[in-house]
This record gives C-alpha cells, structure tokens and sequence, in this order.
C-alpha cells in the first residue's frame, strides 16, 4: 500500500493527498521559479497525475509563459493563490507538486539542484547534491523504477487525450 502525504494551500481552502512518493524532486533556481514563488528556487516533487486527489476545494490553473513556448499551468488556490502544483506542457500525466505545500516537507530532500546559472549566489548547495547549469539527463541520474513509472505516466496520459 502506498504511503499517502497530505498537503493544503496556506488558507485552508485545498487540500489534497499524494499517493506515494515522488519519482524525482527538483530544486529549480531558474529565474522563472524565483519570479514566481518569490524566493530563492522552487522545490518540485515529480508524481503521476492519478496520485494527487484532492480531498477539499477546486485549485484553479493559471497558465504561465515559458522560455520554450509550451504552456506551464500552475495549479492554485483561488482564496490565498498558494501554487500547489504545475503541469509543464500539459503532459497531463505528470504533476510537479511544491514541496513546501506538504506537510511532511521536511521528508522530501532535492535529488538535484537545477538551472543553477541563476542560483542566487549566497545560496550554498551541499557538496554531495548533484549540480547542473541548466537540465539533465532524466536516464542517467533517474532509477529505472522512476523511469518505468514516468513512461507508463506518459503513456496513459496519451491515451486519454
């Protein structure tokens, strides 16, 4: 049985359920997710769609402009605006949760650092993270269960559109 993480925007108004851990977590330095959280980077946990249920309220999308012209959707609160989770091209199989919406937070530590070209420089990153300017190799750093999970992730979500 899957462990199940609960997480709710600062309000109250959502609130929601992860079913299992995440595939990946990223730590994004990116100017993008500076601007938008208005911090230093965003913390994403990478998980199937069908493992976020929300239990109470209606998150609303609010779709961003990207560098690479495909749509980010930010799922938020419509009361408090909190962003609990993206959908980066509307995959639709795939959400990156925020992190510090969860309230077991504190459990889930960066698997990588990215887009660090931006890193604000007076954030310091642990000597053992693994650091990249900009993206990754998703084969090479991911297990191979988060890989199997992801593609069976994309699958499905194609078949359903």
């Amino acid at each position: 049985m899957d462990e199940i993480f609960e997480g709710s925007c600062f309000c109250g108004r959502i609130h929601y359920r992860m079913r299992g851990r995440p595939m990946f977590i990223h730590c994004c330095h990116c100017t993008d997710c500076q601007q938008q959280t208005g911090g230093a980077f965003a913390i994403n946990a990478l998980i199937e769609a069908e493992r976020v249920v929300i239990v109470k309220g209606e998150p609303v999308a609010v779709t961003m402009a990207t560098d690479s012209g495909h749509p980010h959707d930010i799922y938020r609160c419509p009361q408090c605006q909190t962003a609990l989770w993206s959908d980066y091209g509307r995959r639709r199989g795939m959400f990156f949760i925020r992190v510090s919406t969860l309230n077991r937070r504190a459990e889930f530590k960066p698997d990588v650092h990215i887009f660090t070209r931006s890193k604000v420089p007076w954030v310091r990153l642990p000597d053992d993270a693994d650091v990249f300017e900009e993206y990754y190799s998703t084969k090479a750093l991911w297990p191979p269960e988060s890989l199997a999970r992801r593609e069976a992730a994309r699958l499905k979500a194609g078949a359903e559109r």
